[in-house]
């Protein structure tokens, strides 16, 4: 069960109101990586997890952190926007250079959620479960789960030098060491189940099951102009998990046939063949 607690993680105090910031925000809020999509993924990971508890147990713990992330989050928004009422929004309008900026704040703020936080992004893009990640591979989840922290730390970083408002700035001061955080708690995981099971997703669909396919998994192919994606590691170094050398292929040569499907039944109306139907 969950049980809410009337206190919030960290201080949230704004210095002033800013319609325009608070719409900025909702990227972090209801964006692909903002905090309700780490909050929903990681839930759900540890909804469904099996195997060790630790995991489940880890999965939870964030993922609970990651609600009240998201009441941080709409508590930051309604402060930043209390004082925007319609009538001084029209008043100050009056001022073409103020009505010019004014374009950018997002009326769903006064006319759908009365002056607070929306399931939203900061174009009022409504959130989406299809942005989250729950597998039930445990390795391939972390995987995600680091990517989705990195993706929002960079978000937080961008929006911290968007605005001036110290009050603001402490409070993704909050959120940045968090995220960081986050980032090496995955890591950490990542680390522990790659010297579990190796460094390849699945781990139960080994090597040798491709078969006369194995070779396949250490060529790089160039296929853009230039032979510079030849100098890294990924190009003449040695797979990650010791099975093998990678090997650069500067002039790859296709080695699949050319597709020649047959011309579908008429009623299927393609007009392949010139001609109208009867039909």
């Amino acid at each position: 069960m969950f049980r809410h607690q009337k206190e919030l993680q960290f201080e949230v105090k704004v210095d002033r109101p800013d319609p325009m910031l608070a719409r900025q925000i909702q990227e972090v809020l209801g964006g692909q990586f903002g905090e309700m999509t780490v909050m929903m993924q990681y839930l759900f990971q540890g909804f469904n997890c099996r195997g060790e508890e630790k995991y489940k147990d880890m999965l939870m713990d964030i993922g609970t952190e990651e609600i009240g992330h998201v009441e941080m989050l709409c508590s930051l928004i309604s402060q930043l926007l209390d004082g925007a009422s319609p009538a001084d929004q029209a008043e100050a309008a009056k001022d073409p250079a103020i009505a010019a900026i004014m374009g950018g704040i997002n009326p769903q703020h006064l006319l759908v959620s009365g002056l607070g936080g929306l399931p939203t992004n900061s174009n009022g893009i409504p959130w989406n479960g299809s942005y989250i990640v729950a597998s039930g591979n445990l390795l391939a989840d972390m995987r995600s789960n680091l990517h989705a922290e990195s993706q929002g730390r960079l978000q937080v970083a961008r929006l911290y030098h968007m605005t001036k408002d110290e009050g603001v700035r402490a409070t993704f001061r909050k959120m940045l060491a968090r995220d960081r955080y986050h980032q090496y708690q995955w890591m950490a995981a990542i680390a522990e189940l790659e010297e579990k099971n190796g460094v390849v997703v699945p781990a139960s669909f080994p090597p040798e099951a491709e078969m006369e396919s194995q070779k396949e998994a250490y060529e790089f192919w160039n296929l853009s102009e230039g032979e510079e994606s030849g100098e890294g590691l990924w190009a003449k170094g040695s797979a990650p998990d010791g099975t093998g050398d990678f090997v650069y292929i500067a002039k790859p040569v296709a080695k699949g046939q050319v597709p020649n499907p047959p011309v579908p039944a008429t009623e299927l109306h393609h007009d392949l063949d010139g001609k109208a139907t009867d039909k």
